[in-house]
């Protein structure tokens, strides 16, 4: 719809430009809206602007998660599937061991592992939803490894930080018809200007994105240590993503996730800090996840 349409060139002349006026009022809102909406984790103590409630990404996540399952292959009965039944047991022991017990989603956390061994991937759902695919959990060789990847996604649900991209995109997409409003008119300014708006909304979100997933590389590696798994098996998991994307990265800038090399790079930096003597002796990586039998160090 043109909003130009309805002003010829000396109406402009003699009054406000009620486009722009609109596109402030929108932004005023869009903004005040953002900025009051903002809840405290209660596990981290962070200040976040998030629309939701617990009980609704809660409620969010068990809904979405059976479609999520069904498009990578389907979860693994973990009755039947002994692989199944470790990713259980090592989500649980994470959240039952670590600050996560604090958090709001303790009771509904389930952890599933998709029958796809092609994908190599691991992502949660609002709520405490967690899955890993087969194509991953073939790559690795220990609990610890495995440990990682799952406290990394609980490190996700505990931050809260898909209810607060959703915020965040809401606030852009409303900022974004602010400009397309402000600047319509038969000359299709307007339009480029959306657009222009939007691909600006999309990088940054992307930008947002990459902190939350090295928050969520920070939370794993505190969660596994907390359980009693060796923390730098994560390292290993960075080798296996580094692997795994020859030949089908993108530029950094433009990725949802940091490179696996800026991510080891971080790791080791915290574990240099965390640990300046070495691992303690008492934190292990568990079992092989060929044969059960216990990982020596």
């Amino acid at each position: 719809m043109s909003y130009g349409g309805y002003y010829g060139p000396s109406n402009e002349n003699r009054g406000p430009n009620l486009r722009v006026i609109g596109a402030i009022i929108i932004a005023v809102i869009s903004i005040a809206i953002y900025s009051f909406q903002t809840q405290v984790n209660p596990v981290t103590g962070k200040t976040q602007h998030i629309a939701m409630s617990p009980s609704e990404e809660k409620t969010l996540g068990l809904q979405a998660a059976p479609e999520m399952a069904a498009k990578m292959g389907g979860k693994i009965d973990p009755s039947r599937d002994a692989r199944a039944r470790l990713v259980q047991a090592v989500g649980r022991r994470l959240v039952e061991r670590s600050d996560a017990s604090r958090s709001e989603y303790v009771d509904n956390y389930n952890f599933y592992l998709l029958n796809d061994p092609e994908t190599i991937n691991a992502f949660a759902l609002p709520g405490g939803q967690v899955f890993i695919t087969l194509g991953l959990m073939e790559k690795m060789t220990n609990e610890a490894q495995l440990a990682g990847v799952l406290g990394h996604e609980i490190g996700h649900v505990v931050g809260r930080h898909s209810a607060a991209q959703m915020a965040k995109g809401r606030l852009g997409q409303l900022l974004t018809l602010a400009v397309g409003v402000g600047a319509s008119g038969e000359d299709d300014n307007g339009r480029k200007a959306q657009m222009v708006a939007a691909m600006v909304n999309q990088v940054s979100q992307l930008r947002f994105s990459r902190d939350d997933e090295s928050e969520a590389d920070g939370f794993g590696l505190r969660y596994m240590a907390q359980a009693g798994y060796d923390p730098s098996a994560m390292l290993d998991v960075m080798e296996i993503l580094k692997q795994a994307s020859q030949g089908s990265r993108q530029p950094e800038f433009l990725a949802t996730h940091p490179l696996p090399e800026t991510r080891l790079q971080e790791i080791r930096s915290i574990l240099t800090e965390e640990y300046p003597n070495g691992i303690p002796r008492n934190l292990v990586k568990g079992v092989r996840l060929e044969d059960g039998q216990p990982v020596g160090r």
